[in-house]
């Protein structure tokens, strides 16, 4: 079975090569990545009907076969498998951190994988397990750029929410002076989100921390305030 649907969800994916998509694919990356050409589109798609399949399985191995699919370094197939793992999010448990955590070290090798997995699966557990925000704020250190990233993008959509503010500022310090320009973009996002809900609480941690903030992450952190308030961020 579980050959069978990993080989079935290749096969459909080869017959839905586009080729116009497959040549732009790369223009979104400064690092080579590894593609089909499917529109995102089918994709999600091809991920919701194969989901059907198995959406009776234990979690356990649901999660095994997203690691099949993870091995081939193809996009496409990892964007079902971060599908699949944010459909399951009703039976997380604290444990399931230490599964995406070790994803995001083997198999995650651009921004796009980094973002889909910790949008929506990483960060839905946060929501659900606000003590493994510790354990992410741990990534901050790591010498692995994506589970830098990760740490702050995770925070995304519970930033929106107005949830994790203290430990937004806290990812935030401990990235701040991050010498990769993928992180610095992530840290900033995380603030820009959190704008949302606490438009004065980040806009003082800007103006506090704008001398040592790289230009990139200041710019995205203030993107969604004030014009006066961006003004005063951008002041040299």
């Amino acid at each position: 079975m579980t050959g069978n649907i990993i080989s079935s969800i290749k096969g459909d994916l080869v017959q839905n090569v586009d080729e116009k998509t497959k040549n732009n694919y790369q223009r979104f990356f400064k690092e080579e990545v590894k593609c089909y050409g499917v529109k995102s589109s089918i994709v999600g798609k091809l991920a919701k009907n194969y989901f059907a399949e198995i959406e009776q399985k234990e979690k356990r191995e649901i999660f095994s076969l997203c690691e099949e699919l993870l091995k081939s370094d193809y996009c496409e197939e990892a964007f079902i498998a971060f599908q699949w793992a944010y459909r399951v999010r009703k039976d997380y448990d604290e444990g399931d951190l230490q599964v995406f955590e070790s994803w995001i070290e083997n198999y995650v090798n651009n921004w796009a994988k980094c973002d889909t997995l910790c949008n929506h699966a990483v960060g839905s557990l946060i929501d659900q397990f606000p003590g493994c925000i510790e354990r992410l704020k741990t990534w901050t250190k790591s010498e692995n750029r994506w589970l830098r990233r990760a740490a702050a993008v995770t925070l995304v959509l519970p930033a929106r929410r107005g949830r994790f503010l203290e430990d937004i500022f806290e990812i935030s310090d401990s990235l701040l002076q991050d010498e990769d320009d993928l992180v610095r973009k992530g840290y900033g996002w995380m603030l820009k989100e959190a704008s949302k809900a606490h438009r004065q609480e980040v806009f003082e941690y800007v103006m506090k921390n704008k001398k040592e903030m790289p230009r990139t992450s200041l710019r995205y952190a203030i993107e969604k305030l004030p014009g006066d308030m961006r003004a005063k961020a951008m002041e040299k």
